[in-house]
């Protein structure tokens, strides 16, 4: 199983109308023929899978290597099935920008609409994902894009994606909640991506950081002044260059109020440190910083990451897409679909003979 994160460069734009209409209808017929066939479970499997997660976005008639993609996709199943949990059981929230934030709203919506669950503890692993990506693993990447998926009874997946301006690079994260033992070791079970982030990486979610997973929120726990005045003193002395944590972007005096919370609140743990309210990157770069001076706890830098067309591509390559033949194949789905609701699904048996022939044939 693949999952993990994808690397992306950043294009501007955004997809036409006529071309995400039939997106969001194509994503809609494939996405109920995959819980027709394997159940919503599964549909959870293959967004958290970034390879699949990608050639769908090709399938979809998408750029397969614009940034652009993640949000499409994730835009054209939410508005696609809409209005359909019953039949998908499938229930999406968030997206781009200032959606991302309405997420756990939309979920508690959905909980006393249609989810079978408490909706809390998926607002948790929503709010959660996010942390960790943002400031459990520090990769140079700020998040902007957050898209929750949940079955009707609490199992989920998250697709979100941060940006790079640097480099002018996006990188996608996938989370699958049947995969996530613990949210802050080893969280991404694999990870595909273009290119490595650069040697800044401060990975704190890796197994080979508990030592400095310890130490930091036993740092937390200790009352503001002590940390101020140990970040203090390492900010007077004479450090290597090579030293990974920088110091020059820390600025004790204002990270107190952070500091204050982590102590009144005494995390028990990581986990309960990047829940905190206000704990943000700074503040976790400052205590890993603490941990590794003075208590010889490193932490981890190693960055955890490790396509084909059906109807052209947005921009026109490898050609522009074919309308006719993105309406035909929409309609061919739909019509295997309610053929398969009636008990006839000998386009659906066709489809997984295709499939054996061309795993046999590569």
């Amino acid at each position: 199983m693949r999952t993990g994160t994808a690397t992306l460069p950043l294009h501007g734009g955004k997809a036409p109308a006529w071309l995400f209409q039939r997106m969001r209808l194509l994503a809609r017929e494939v996405t109920l023929v995959v819980v027709s066939e394997f159940g919503p479970d599964e549909m959870l499997r293959r967004l958290s899978d970034p390879a699949w997660f990608q050639a769908f976005g090709c399938v979809l008639g998408f750029d397969w290597h614009s940034s652009g993609v993640t949000t499409t996709v994730c835009g054209a199943l939410k508005d696609g099935l809409a209005g359909l949990e019953h039949e998908s059981g499938l229930v999406f929230a968030g997206g781009k920008g200032g959606t991302s934030r309405k997420t756990p709203a939309e979920l508690r919506e959905a909980g006393e609409r249609v989810l079978r669950t408490d909706p809390e503890p998926l607002v948790y692993a929503s709010r959660m994902a996010a942390k960790v990506d943002s400031s459990g693993l520090q990769d140079g990447y700020q998040i902007y894009h957050h898209t929750f998926v949940t079955t009707l009874d609490g199992r989920w997946a998250v697709v979100q994606q941060g940006m790079r301006d640097t480099d002018r690079t996006a990188r996608r994260y996938h989370w699958l909640g049947e995969g996530v033992g613990d949210f802050v070791v080893e969280p991404h079970a694999a990870v595909t991506a273009e290119a490595r982030a650069s040697a800044e990486v401060l990975n704190l979610v890796a197994g080979e950081s508990a030592g400095a997973r310890d130490v930091v929120a036993e740092l937390a726990r200790m009352a503001s002044e002590r940390i101020g005045a140990e970040l203090a003193r390492l900010k007077s002395l004479e450090l290597p260059r090579h030293h990974e944590v920088r110091l020059a972007d820390i600025r004790p005096e204002n990270l107190a109020k952070a500091f204050l919370a982590t102590y009144e609140s005494q995390p028990a743990g990581f986990e309960e440190l990047l829940a905190t309210p206000g704990v943000g990157p700074k503040t976790v770069r400052a205590l890993t910083l603490i941990s590794e001076l003075v208590y010889d706890t490193p932490a981890s830098r190693r960055d955890p990451a490790v396509f084909s067309y059906a109807h052209g591509g947005k921009d026109g390559h490898p050609y522009p897409v074919d309308r006719a033949t993105y309406d035909r194949d929409i309609g061919i789905l739909h019509e295997a679909l309610r053929q398969a609701k009636v008990g006839r699904s000998e386009k659906l048996e066709a489809f997984r003979r295709l499939a054996a022939l061309e795993r046999v044939a590569g």
